[in-house]
């Protein structure tokens, strides 16, 4: 498993690299549509080949984790802490906006990829 600095699993993200350019469109529409994006972006932002301190992160959890030199917030000691928990809760307000927006089958994806990080984390916390 490739975890995200937040506990995303990289491995299953549909941004994440190697996609097709028809698999980037479809994302970038999807991510459009749950409300992500305020507009279709192009595949070249859309698409993301992991967390790097100089990536723009909503929660500024890559910061946070490559300043204190961790691949990920289980591996820190002070984890969970507020701005983890923060991004938990904001992550868990779109579980409605993605379930009304995607199949069944993206949803599952999704929800497997992005709304279970609280679970990878703490199984990283726990293995640590």
């Amino acid at each position: 498993m490739i975890l995200a600095a937040c506990g995303n699993d990289c491995e299953l993200c549909p941004r994440h690299l190697p996609k097709t350019d028809s698999e980037l469109q479809h994302t970038a529409e999807l991510w459009h549509n749950i409300g992500y994006r305020d507009r279709v972006v192009s595949n070249g932002e859309i698409s993301c080949a992991g967390c790097r301190a100089e990536n723009w992160c909503r929660y500024d959890i890559i910061g946070c984790v490559s300043a204190k030199g961790l691949s990920n917030c289980g591996e820190c000691g002070e984890y969970p802490c507020g701005k983890i928990t923060d991004c938990f809760a904001a992550t868990e307000k779109f579980i409605p906006q993605c379930r009304a927006a995607c199949t069944n089958e993206e949803f599952e994806v999704m929800r497997r990829a992005f709304f279970e990080k609280k679970t990878n984390l703490d199984r990283v916390k726990r293995e640590g």
